[in-house]
């Protein structure tokens, strides 16, 4: 196993977009561990006092052209070996704060309840990294606990370039503040190598992201890249040491949830070797179904079976 570090740069990072076609910046073997700085803030959402920027922040402004998306992410990593149809199993083994700044915002037209806010606001945030606070509103402190909201593999390539504004097969803008460090997500390869990015730092975020920004920051994440020939996914799912995660994208938040459930029961299934009405009575009685976000385009939902339930483990 070696071990990698990938700062962003303007050659480093594609801003707004996913994109099968994007040549990688760095290849490594799986099994592999790499720690990526990412960057976070669009030139008209940052501090003003410049000392507080991450320097690398400010070349990205001036030199990468926008996407259709907001999201600056850092990659793509080609893993050998990786081929269509495997599954990129993601540990996220680290995730820490890069600044003492984040941000949130109200945009017209966007968040769940536009028609209350059609008007612009914004917010720099203050982050207590000795306590793990976020403070901004007097007298409510927020815990942080970190993750990345945007993450994943390239999409297929007959997508063309994808916005980094949906969740999609291959990953994205996912916003599921369950992946912390600690977890491990498994994502269905659609490109040889994989194709391998990540962004979208968040201090914290509740479910359902409903303004459209979490505490938005910029973040250091080491992770440790396997290439799983073992599996057959359609969609990302994820574990945490507690539970295990499957997810569900579409515009129709009824349909999220469905799709979400519909993964999980073939999780059972396959694992566990249920019958399918087993598997979805199992469901109704231990499985949380939760809203992931609404603010995407695409809503996200996902349902989280407890490992404990099962005794022979």
């Amino acid at each position: 196993m070696e071990r990698f570090e990938l700062r962003s740069s303007p050659e480093t990072v594609h801003w707004g977009f996913w994109d099968a076609s994007l040549r990688p910046i760095l290849t490594i073997r799986a099994g592999d561990e790499v720690t990526v700085h990412t960057v976070s803030g669009p030139p008209d959402n940052i501090p003003e006092e410049k000392n507080r920027i991450p320097p690398e922040l400010l070349e990205i402004h001036a030199r990468v052209v926008q996407g259709p998306g907001p999201h600056i992410l850092t990659g793509p990593i080609a893993i050998e070996g990786a081929e269509v149809g495997d599954v990129l199993e993601v540990r996220i083994l680290e995730i820490s704060l890069r600044q003492d700044w984040a941000r949130n915002h109200i945009l017209p037209l966007k968040g769940t309840l536009p028609e209350d806010f059609p008007y612009a606001w914004r917010v720099i945030i203050d982050l207590d990294r000795e306590r793990n606070v976020a403070r901004w509103i007097p007298g409510i402190e927020v815990p942080l606990r970190p993750f990345f909201g945007n993450f994943g593999v390239a999409p297929p390539p007959s997508y063309g370039r994808v916005t980094s504004q949906f969740p999609l097969e291959h990953g994205g803008n996912m916003d599921n503040k369950e992946l912390v460090a600690g977890t491990t997500a498994y994502f269905p390869i659609w490109n040889r190598g994989a194709l391998f990015s990540v962004g979208d730092g968040h201090g914290a975020q509740g479910d359902g992201e409903v303004d459209q920004t979490a505490i938005e920051t910029a973040l250091t994440g080491t992770f440790r890249l396997i290439v799983r020939k073992d599996l057959r996914l359609k969609l990302p799912h994820a574990e945490t040491p507690t539970h295990y995660i499957t997810m569900g994208f579409d515009p129709d938040l009824d349909d999220a949830v469905k799709i979400a459930l519909r993964e999980m029961i073939a999780h059972l299934v396959r694992t566990r070797g249920l019958a399918h009405e087993q598997a979805y009575c199992l469901c109704s009685n231990a499985v949380d179904v939760k809203i992931t976000q609404l603010v995407n385009g695409y809503r996200g939902a996902h349902c989280m079976l407890p490992k404990a339930i099962f005794i022979d483990e």
